[in-house]
């Protein structure tokens, strides 16, 4: 919904300059493609709740930027950030944080001692005990959290 809400101001020449942002003629137009994708994205969970009626694959994480088994999301969303950048990234900032004080500590002290739980971050909180739709849940608070700030933050210079 960010996406749709940055493309529209983005081709909106009295919006952009208010807020001053580059504009790009014919970018409005992508808020029906990033409108598209959300339906996509609604009707991916709405089928997706528990028990999962379909699987999200390769061929379906390609096109919303989501690469290989490593989460990493090319390109990043704008100068305001973008809630799914920020959670794969701290997904692979836990990942590579975890492997690097376990190397140190190995190297240092001989054997290994590990930051989290279990890798990626969101496993971490499973092993702490809480459910799998409660992770889900609060994650999507805090990426509904991330967009409102993305957005508030459009003036701030």
């Amino acid at each position: 919904m960010v996406f749709v809400v940055l493309t529209y101001l983005a081709g909106n020449a009295r919006a952009a300059g208010y807020l001053q942002i580059p504009y790009v003629a014919g970018a409005g137009e992508l808020s029906v493609f990033c409108s598209a994708m959300i339906g996509a994205g609604l009707g991916f969970l709405w089928f997706n709740c528990h028990p999962a009626q379909v699987s999200w694959a390769t061929p379906a994480r390609l096109p919303w930027g989501v690469s290989g088994d490593h989460g990493r999301v090319d390109p990043p969303a704008s100068r305001a950030g973008d809630c799914r950048r920020g959670f794969c990234d701290g997904s692979r900032v836990s990942n590579h944080s975890d492997r690097l004080v376990y190397r140190y500590t190995k190297r240092r002290y001989g054997a290994g001692r590990r930051v989290f739980l279990m890798a990626p971050i969101h496993h971490h909180f499973e092993k702490k005990g809480w459910y799998e739709s409660q992770v889900v849940i609060r994650f999507y608070i805090l990426c509904v959290i991330c967009a409102v700030v993305a957005l508030s933050t459009l003036k701030i210079r």
